[in-house]
């Protein structure tokens, strides 16, 4: 894999020194570098320790149906998320970010904190894999949900003017409208009452009309959390 050969020339080491280092033999990380083999959740693992990459190098998981509050800050917390710093947990195991991205969006019921994390996820891991994230949203049927977030992001990384990383999160919104779903949803408020979802409706932003989500966040809501 291309990230694991650059990281080991950013430190200058050759492949026997840094195979040493991750506790693999030089041959088989010959064939890491290479794209030959899948890169194991351990040696992934090694490699943010060695290396100093993110955690977007991990194998991402199956994102999970259901999950706990305490599950997702934790999750958050080991991820960087300053929200959630407090619950940050020494040897707490980070999860790849776009696994917990959409464990998040497969939620029924979120609190807010929860989900004025989200698009700080998609700022601080702007670089996720596109193609793969779409993909899984859509396996899910939750584009609408990730798409509004992205939207949320883009806004904020336009406030900003961090180009790359604007370009990423218009790509990926751009790409994510293109499957939109014409169902009303809501943002993890499966158990809106009529009243609630009636003022939402009628005072939700463009973002959200625009991604059939009946919700009340906004990129200026956000402004000084992310």
């Amino acid at each position: 894999m291309n990230h694991l050969r650059t990281a080991r020339q950013a430190q200058g080491w050759t492949q026997a020194r840094a195979a040493a280092r991750l506790r693999v033999s030089q041959p088989y990380l010959a064939m890491l570098e290479a794209g030959h083999r899948p890169l194991t959740p351990a040696v992934a693992r090694r490699a943010m320790r060695v290396y100093g990459l993110p955690p977007t190098v991990l194998p991402p998981g199956e994102a999970a149906a259901q999950a706990t509050v305490e599950t997702l800050a934790q999750d958050l917390a080991a991820l960087g998320y300053p929200g959630f710093a407090h619950l940050a947990r020494r040897g707490v195991a980070a999860k790849h970010p776009g696994t917990v991205l959409l464990t998040a969006l497969s939620q029924p019921e979120l609190e807010a904190r929860t989900v004025e994390a989200l698009p700080w996820l998609l700022l601080r891991y702007w670089h996720l894999d596109p193609a793969w994230l779409v993909r899984e949203a859509k396996l899910r049927d939750l584009q609408n949900r990730l798409g509004f977030v992205v939207s949320l992001a883009r806004e904020v990384a336009e406030r900003e003017g961090d180009e790359p990383r604007l370009a990423a999160l218009r790509a990926l919104e751009a790409t994510l409208d293109r499957s939109r779903l014409a169902r009303e949803d809501t943002l993890g408020g499966a158990d809106l009452s009529g009243a609630e979802r009636r003022w939402l409706e009628l005072r939700r932003s463009d973002a959200a009309r625009h991604w059939n989500l009946l919700t009340d966040w906004t990129a200026e809501a956000l402004r000084h959390r992310v």
